[in-house]
This record gives structure tokens, C-alpha cells and sequence, in this order.
């Protein structure tokens, strides 16, 4: 039905953050297509069914985690993966140069780990 009035994102999409009229969206694939859309329920355990159309499609097996994130009336389901051996190091690269940079020693790292597993 179409309307004299104008259509703003918010009314799309409720829990879209308008900032000085710039639009903070999570990342998410560029490309909705309606073939994508399936409808699910969740069950009394609070278990959903990803529906198989989609698990094939994106690669998801039995045991795969997913980071959770619940905002109003959307969830969104994040797969976790592990970062290859190149991203591994690169991130321990980086750790390193911060705590370089923040001024921390290694017997600073052997301290805080003695504290947390209780061995003060």
C-alpha cells in the first residue's frame, strides 16, 4: 500500500541506531534474498532448528558454537570458528605489541596467571 508519507529505515527496521543521521548496522551479508527466509520455532528447552537449507548452504555442522546476541525483538546466531594459524599468530602478534606498548613485562603476564588459577 503505498503512502504519502515518507518511509524511514527505523520503520524497517525497529532496532536500527540512527546516529547524526548515519545508520550503525551490524555487518551482515550484503544480499537478502527471500529464498534465504524460513520460519522456525523454538522449542520448550529453548532449542531452535537452523533449517537445513540454510546449515548446508553456510557450512554449519552438529557442535558448531555460535556467539548469541539479543537486542528487543531480534536475535542474532554468530558461528564461531576457530582463526587459521596465520590469524592466530597475527593476533598474538598484536597482543604482544599492546602489552609492549602498555608497558608490561612477562613476569607482569606470570603474576596476573598465578593470581587467577590461585596460586597468589
Amino acid at each position: 500500500m503505498l503512502t504519502d508519507r515518507a518511509i524511514f529505515p527505523q520503520d524497517i527496521f525497529p532496532y536500527l541506531t540512527i546516529t547524526k543521521r548515519r545508520f550503525v548496522i551490524l555487518p551482515v551479508r550484503k544480499v537478502v534474498h527471500v529464498a534465504n527466509l524460513s520460519t522456525t520455532r523454538m522449542s520448550s528447552k529453548g532449542q531452535v532448528v537452523i533449517p537445513e537449507e540454510i546449515r548446508d548452504r553456510l557450512g554449519l555442522a552438529s557442535g558448531t558454537q555460535f556467539v548469541v546476541v539479543g537486542d528487543r525483538d531480534v536475535v542474532i546466531l554468530k558461528a564461531l570458528s576457530a582463526p587459521s594459524m596465520k590469524g592466530f599468530d597475527d593476533l598474538v602478534l598484536q597482543a604482544r605489541r599492546q602489552a609492549r606498548k602498555a608497558g608490561l613485562k612477562k613476569a607482569d603476564v606470570d603474576a596476573a596467571l598465578a593470581k587467577v588459577r590461585g596460586h597468589r
